[in-house]
């Protein structure tokens, strides 16, 4: 599921970098990526793959010094392939194996919108490239791609919203001026046509790249909207495609804004679970959901400012926590969820120091790092459309009852989102893209527990219709798990050695790590 305020984070690790212009990486494009005027055509190029330098990353990126590079160039919108040309960043990283297996992983990134790039440490270090070569490409869009679809002025914004009321309307109309902003800089001109970034577009895009790459057959493998993605992929290019396993499932036919509250209400209900099956835990913090629904109440009443330092340091900066900017800070495991327990407990007994700095991360986004204009148009054209404002308080009230309306009315990490989209204006896509994924082809459903954003039953609801799915839950796990998870790491590279009979035997006896006990 895409974010707004926070790039996914791990239980362990949080990246922010800075952005680089594309063209002092790779130099100027050549003249089949330069659009014609408004309103004129040329005949439809084939898609193809223009090899060049990897993309200079604010940070080294190990495996790209071995990699071979370039740009996938396709149609922007395929409806009008004779008119503007886009061309996506990709990267071949080679097989550790001296023998490896023919069949690549391609990689399919959360987000959308996210920096596909910055996700390379993680998947080599889970072992994706040990036996096969791992092919990256930056969804359409998104950083090191022609064009960009950056919104620095949502990232400003972000950078103050840590120091306001998190779903005030006076917030909200600060968030719509910036997309608005942005909105107008990408489509000046007759410019960028926003209605072609969407999922339909960047699934073509992908099997595109089988064929430009000239891949027989190869594996795929998507967390989070990369997970809808993949789905999508599989659903309407099946060709070529071994195996797919999706982490952090995030099904197409029920992705909407209601949808958030029933994830955040199974992956937060699952932490108190384990921490009532925990002795120690259970002993120190005996009634985390009654606890946790006075604070979100109390801080709506009444919220609290102070000066907090960012985790990574620098300055203290002001922060402003309210009901909704605490339920955020769960559902964006901007705490860890072994830390979750402890951060409500101090919260009630005045001691807010560990939210309060945790809400201070987001004062210094990256900015440029983070595609929003394709968040906006995967969002307004997918997820957003036949839901009612009313829905979604319905939704909220359901998973939280008892808490404020005005937490619940808006959607965990996509705050004033109905109303951004009605700023954003592109067409509703539902009709195409909520469908269910029919396949006989093998597949792996990863899920943890601790999941606020895609909950952890989706994956079987994702495997009813995979005739030939196997589904493993990680206890204690968050938000893509195999980065996170040792045993979903065997798991998945015996998927890809086995497809239809993978060892998913580590799982059973696992439990989750041992909450933080915080001193009385």
């Amino acid at each position: 599921m895409a974010v707004r305020r926070c790039r996914r984070l791990l239980a362990t690790v949080a990246i922010a970098t800075a952005a680089l212009v594309l063209q002092s990486a790779v130099g100027p494009a050549p003249s089949s990526a330069v659009s014609p005027s408004p309103g004129e055509s040329r005949p439809a190029a084939p898609p193809r793959f223009v090899p060049g330098p990897c993309p200079a990353t604010p940070e080294q990126i190990a495996a790209l010094s071995t990699a071979r590079c370039g740009f996938l160039e396709v149609p922007e919108n395929r409806a009008h392939p004779g008119r503007r040309t886009i061309r996506l960043a990709v990267a071949v990283i080679p097989a550790d194996s001296a023998r490896p297996a023919e069949d690549p992983v391609v990689f399919m990134a959360g987000g959308p919108g996210g920096d596909t790039f910055d996700d390379i440490p993680f998947l080599t270090a889970s072992g994706l490239n040990r036996d096969r070569e791992l092919i990256i490409m930056a969804q359409r869009g998104n950083r090191y791609d022609q064009p960009n679809l950056a919104c620095p002025e949502v990232d400003r914004f972000n950078a103050k919203a840590v120091g306001l009321r998190y779903d005030a309307r006076s917030t909200g109309r600060l968030l719509l001026r910036a997309v608005k902003e942005c909105r107008n800089r990408l489509t000046a001109s007759g410019g960028i046509d926003l209605s072609a970034y969407n999922t339909t577009e960047n699934a073509a895009d992908f099997a595109d790249l089988r064929k430009a790459l000239r891949i027989a057959r190869w594996n795929v493998y998507g967390y989070s909207y990369g997970s809808n993605l993949a789905l999508t992929y599989l659903r309407r290019h099946p060709q070529g495609i071994r195996a797919v396993a999706l982490d952090s499932v995030t099904p197409p036919r029920v992705v909407s804004l209601p949808w958030t509250w029933s994830s955040a209400r199974e992956g937060i209900a699952a932490v108190f679970a384990a921490c009532a099956a925990e002795p120690r835990c259970k002993s120190r913090y005996p009634d985390l959901p009654r606890t946790l629904t006075q604070q979100v109440r109390r801080l709506e009443a009444r919220p609290l400012t102070l000066n907090a330092r960012p985790p990574h340091g620098g300055d203290p900066v002001k922060v402003v926590l309210d009901g909704g900017a605490i339920v955020d800070l769960l559902v964006a495991n901007t705490v860890r969820p072994v830390d979750v327990p402890a951060a409500i407990e101090e919260l009630a007994h005045g001691r807010p120091e560990r939210l309060a700095q945790a809400r201070a991360a987001g004062s210094a986004p990256a900015v440029g790092e983070t595609a929003h204009g394709l968040i906006e148009s995967v969002a307004c054209s997918e997820w957003v459309p036949g839901h009612s404002a009313s829905d979604l308080l319905k939704a909220g009230r359901r998973a939280f009852p008892g808490w404020p309306d005005t937490v619940l009315a808006q959607a965990p990490q996509l705050p004033f989102q109905k109303e951004s989209c009605r700023v954003w204006d592109v067409p509703d896509r539902t009709r195409i893209q909520r469908v269910a994924t029919s396949s006989p082809v093998p597949a792996l459903i990863v899920s943890g527990t601790f999941d606020t954003k895609t909950g952890a039953s989706w994956g079987r609801y994702a495997a009813r219709t995979l005739s030939r799915s196997t589904t493993v839950r990680i206890p204690g796990i968050g938000h893509w798990v195999v980065p996170q998870s040792p045993c979903a790491q065997r798991v998945l590279a015996s998927f890809l050695a086995r497809p239809t009979a993978p060892d998913t035997g580590c799982a059973a006896g696992l439990t989750p790590k041992p909450f933080t006990i915080s001193p009385k």
